[in-house]
């Protein structure tokens, strides 16, 4: 009555025949009678057990490699060590999974204000009036006002091998911009090695966190991208400043607010929003 066919051990249990194969080749859970004559493995009911065990322990996310020295170890306090693991872990990923979700919530707010603007086709500067934002900040090997657009992708390859390199999280690399320091800006001077991501406010590092404070921006949005077009729309954008009688407050902002990279072969398509923080 105990004895079950490898087949029926699989059925039972809601797994392949092949999986119990692989269980027995490294040790995980062995037949409990292997006949001689035919090969034939036989399994205990009661093993079941044991591979309840098992299919709960993956289903935290352990490998079966992770799950037999657990188990190899004998030991009754593994069950608790176990959960004290995986719970870190399980933490980790709500982690990571919270910060993809603000980062596509951030995506779709982006893609709205495109499509907003595709629509209302503004070309004149406007104020607008920005909740507070916080950038981890990167200075890169060269000035990116005086690079062509080849050249900038090698600035990003380098923001990105710093991304990798330092575990920031990989999803920030969606929301690049650039800065211009207020004392630069003043002399009507385009020029920076500065590039950053949009982080979230929990977001924590040593270095490069910066906050751009809430307030009223000098705005201007332009598509298709390349720096001779943002020289041309930074000057539309600092002569509405003076004709205004605005204060500039703090630095200039360079924001790409989506990119349409659609053929293989085709530039990022960036659609672009200028801010430089303003006094009325």
């Amino acid at each position: 009555m105990n004895m079950l066919t490898i087949g029926k051990m699989a059925r039972l249990n809601n797994i392949s025949e092949q999986a119990l194969r692989l269980y027995d080749k490294i040790g995980l859970l062995k037949p409990d009678y292997v006949d001689e004559q035919t090969g034939y493995r036989y399994y205990n009911i009661k093993q079941c057990a044991r591979l309840d065990m098992i299919a709960y322990m993956k289903e935290l996310g352990m490998s079966l490699k992770q799950i037999k020295e657990h188990l190899d170890r004998e030991d009754v306090n593994v069950i608790l060590e176990v959960l004290r693991l995986q719970k870190i872990l399980i933490d980790k990923d709500i982690e990571e999974l919270f910060r993809k979700q603000k980062a596509i919530i951030r995506y779709i707010e982006n893609y709205n204000r495109y499509l907003n603007f595709q629509k209302e086709s503004f070309k004149g500067p406007i104020v607008e009036h920005i909740p507070s934002r916080k950038i981890y900040c990167y200075k890169c090997s060269k000035n990116v006002y005086e690079c062509k657009m080849d050249s900038y992708e090698y600035i990003l390859r380098e923001l990105k091998n710093h991304i990798i390199l330092h575990d920031l999280p990989s999803i920030y690399f969606c929301n690049v911009g650039s800065i211009i320091r207020k004392n630069t800006l003043e002399k009507e001077e385009l020029a920076s090695n500065e590039i950053f991501v949009f982080v979230d406010d929990e977001f924590t590092s040593d270095t490069g966190i910066e906050k751009i404070p809430e307030g009223d921006f000098a705005c201007i949005y332009f598509n298709d991208f390349n720096f001779e077009k943002e020289k041309e729309c930074a000057g539309k954008l600092i002569r509405y400043i003076k004709e205004n009688s605005f204060e500039i407050i703090g630095d200039y902002v360079c924001e790409v607010i989506a990119e349409l990279p659609i053929f293989p072969h085709d530039s990022r398509n960036m659609s672009v929003k200028l801010q430089i923080p303003i006094k009325i």
